[in-house]
Formats: C-alpha cells, sequence, structure tokens
C-alpha cells in the first residue's frame, strides 16, 4: 500500500478506526481549529487492514489514530498532543496550509 500518495490528497491526513474513541478526540481537536482532514477510517474501506499493515511496518505503535501533517508523519495521539501543549500544533497546519489565522 502506498501511503504516500494518500497522505498527499490533503494538509492533514488521520488514519482512524470508527469505534476507536482517542482517534475520535483528534479528529474533533482538528475541526476545532478550523482545519478538514482527509481521514480514513481503516474499519470501513475495503483495504483497511493493508493500510493498518503499512502503518505498523512505518512504525506507527498503535496503529490508529496516525497523523499527517503536510505529508510529514507527525504520529499518534501522543505525539498530536505533546504539539498542541507546546503550542506547535497551529502553526505546524498554518505551515502546511490546512488553517488560516
Amino acid at each position: 500500500m502506498d501511503i504516500a500518495s494518500l497522505v498527499g490528497e490533503r494538509p492533514v491526513v488521520i488514519f482512524s478506526r470508527s469505534s476507536c474513541c482517542i482517534s475520535h478526540s483528534i479528529k474533533t481537536l482538528f475541526y476545532s481549529f478550523g482545519a478538514n482532514p482527509k481521514v480514513y477510517e481503516l474499519d470501513e474501506i475495503p483495504n483497511g487492514h493493508q493500510i493498518e499493515a503499512a502503518l505498523v511496518q512505518m512504525g506507527c505503535r498503535p496503529s490508529v489514530p496516525v497523523v499527517f501533517i503536510g505529508q510529514k508523519l507527525v504520529g499518534g495521539a501522543t505525539a498530536v498532543m505533546s504539539l498542541q501543549v507546546q503550542s506547535q500544533l497551529v502553526p505546524m497546519l498554518i505551515r502546511a496550509r490546512a488553517i488560516w489565522v
């Protein structure tokens, strides 16, 4: 599975599972900033299992949520929340042109 082509679709891409409460929280955080991420619900798309396996091969553990900003792997929920606490998430979204302030 070519993750690079999937993450090139929008400035923010989130790989998620519809039943994952942590994924829901991360998506809500991005929506609260006005970002419109491309969300892949891996449990709802035909090749979701293959995408999840590719994310694990990239070192993403747990495999969801996984966030890419500006086509770069940010990581999971812990990495995203760490950026938010350090006031680095919004500037990163602005640089990726995911939000305008």
